[in-house]
């Protein structure tokens, strides 16, 4: 499991899961960590992940969502919205986390349950993780499972962001995605947050 879009001002944050298991085989021959990876390459793989791995998946957190219930809270809703999509049969026994911070567990007071009253804070966030996980530092350049799931990260989010960008073209999101680029924050000083902004994080402009 990996994410994709933490550190951005705009747009959603991704989390890629790849599941695997002892007959998955070599993976194939171009795999790295995402941002080792052209673009074209990256899209290219896709395919070829899909055939290569049990289970391939993503899920997704909006910039509201973000703001309502901080980075790490929309990471764990992202990262379960991932898993509900993986099908029954391929569930998988362990995750491997990339980096240090295990986001994903549910903390003793969890964000999501101060929320009761909002479905669209919640849909899509069953079911909780509650097996074993395993962080790895630099998971991305030494775990093909979790370099996977950053590649597929990547190429979903980046679409997105493309989207987004034709409808919001002067903030640059189809070459920046949605990161702190000159572009990006200039752009924001002329023409303030959209609603695609992360509103609660510190823009350098007027967000309410």
């Amino acid at each position: 499991m990996d994410e994709v879009g933490r550190g951005a001002l705009a747009g959603p944050v991704t989390v890629g899961v790849a599941v695997m298991d002892a007959d998955v085989g070599l993976a194939p021959s171009r795999l790295r960590d995402s941002k080792l990876l052209r673009p074209a390459v990256r899209t290219e793989l896709v395919p070829e992940l899909r055939e290569w791995a049990v289970s391939l998946t993503t899920g997704s957190a909006t910039p509201q969502e973000i703001d309502a219930l901080g980075i790490i809270g929309a990471l764990r809703l992202a990262g379960c919205r991932a898993l509900a999509a993986i099908a029954p049969e391929a569930w998988p026994d362990v995750v491997l986390l990339d980096g240090v911070h295990d986001w994903l567990t549910t903390p003793d007071t969890d964000l999501l349950s101060g929320l009761p009253g909002d479905p669209a804070l919640t849909a899509g966030a069953a079911p909780v993780w509650d097996g074993p996980i395993r962080t790895i530092v630099k998971g991305d350049l030494t775990c093909a499972s979790i370099a996977a799931a950053s590649v597929v990260a990547k190429v979903e989010r980046d679409d997105v962001m493309a989207q987004l960008a034709a409808e919001h073209p002067a903030y640059g999101w189809e070459r920046n995605k949605g990161y702190g680029s000159a572009q990006h924050r200039d752009a924001l000083v002329r023409l303030g947050a959209s609603e695609q902004h992360r509103r609660s994080w510190n823009l350098g402009v007027p967000t309410r």
